[in-house]
């Protein structure tokens, strides 16, 4: 199972976060692209030869760069805004090919709630933006994985197996979010196995549906026996990622997540 870092955000540097988990008997992570866990602007090339070092010597990989969605919009309907979002993916992308990472999780975008651009108009920018990314994705040898997000214009996993049906290319896929699908009613189960060709990886925590979080397992909605036959079916365990975000002690919820799903009949080897 892939763990993310996102629980370390602002208390430690990716690669720290990394050496504490590897002292945990985690070797494979999703790292979130945020100041300062991990910014490609402030990591010169140095610290990138730096980090891959360290972690050939900790034997960790990074599966995964998760670009953000907060401060970039690829369905901007201002040009200059979709271009700059499209550099810092590249710098993302960049930053993938120096730590040899296989993924790039990437927000589809983002619609004003008032006065809101058309669908159409929206999809179109996004796409737009897309005929850029692709081919950097392709040159360095990463896949691009769209999230479904709830303040996203594409929430559902059939907006998102739209897009990728559309785009027909290897290079681009879904990472499912189990959290986000169940917050805003959808089964995240009848989702996986309905549309697991589209999906790259699965992102696990639970969640209410009055509030959303990432939140331990057991602890909101999420029928985990019932997903892990799902996973166990599809895209396997090694494509799963823990995103369970605490700032306190996030050593011990990873512990207890990982107990709570083999309590509930899920396979996660030794």
């Amino acid at each position: 199972m892939i763990i993310n870092t996102f629980s370390y955000l602002w208390s430690s540097t990716a690669i720290d976060a990394i050496a504490e988990l590897v002292d945990n008997g985690y070797n494979t992570f999703e790292v979130p692209v945020s100041s300062p866990h991990c910014w490609p602007d402030e990591i010169p090339d140095a610290k990138r030869a730096e980090t891959r070092a360290r972690l050939a010597e900790y034997g960790a990989t990074i599966r995964s760069l998760n670009a953000g969605g907060y401060d970039i919009n690829l369905a901007s309907p201002g040009a200059n805004m979709r271009r700059k979002s499209i550099e810092h993916i590249q710098s993302v992308i960049d930053l993938a090919a120096a730590w040899d990472v296989r993924d790039v999780v990437i927000s589809p975008g983002t619609r004003r709630p008032m006065i809101s651009p058309s669908l159409e108009k929206t999809y179109g920018w996004m796409y737009e933006s897309l005929e850029a990314l692709i081919p950097l994705a392709k040159q360095a040898g990463t896949r691009l994985l769209f999230e479904n997000t709830p303040y996203c214009f594409t929430p559902t996993i059939q907006d998102l197996a739209g897009v990728v049906s559309t785009i027909n290319d290897d290079a681009v896929k879904i990472v499912y979010d189990v959290a986000n699908a169940a917050y805003i009613g959808e089964d995240p189960v009848e989702s996986l196995l309905s549309n697991h060709q589209s999906i790259g990886l699965v992102h696990i925590s639970d969640t209410g549906t009055e509030i959303w979080g990432h939140d331990p397992i057991g602890t909101g909605v999420i029928d985990w026996n019932r997903l892990g036959k799902a996973v166990d079916a599809t895209c396997g365990v090694n494509n799963v990622v823990l995103e369970i975000i605490r700032e306190e002690n996030p050593v011990q919820e990873f512990k207890k997540a990982m107990q709570d799903l083999k309590n509930q009949g899920w396979d996660l080897g030794s």
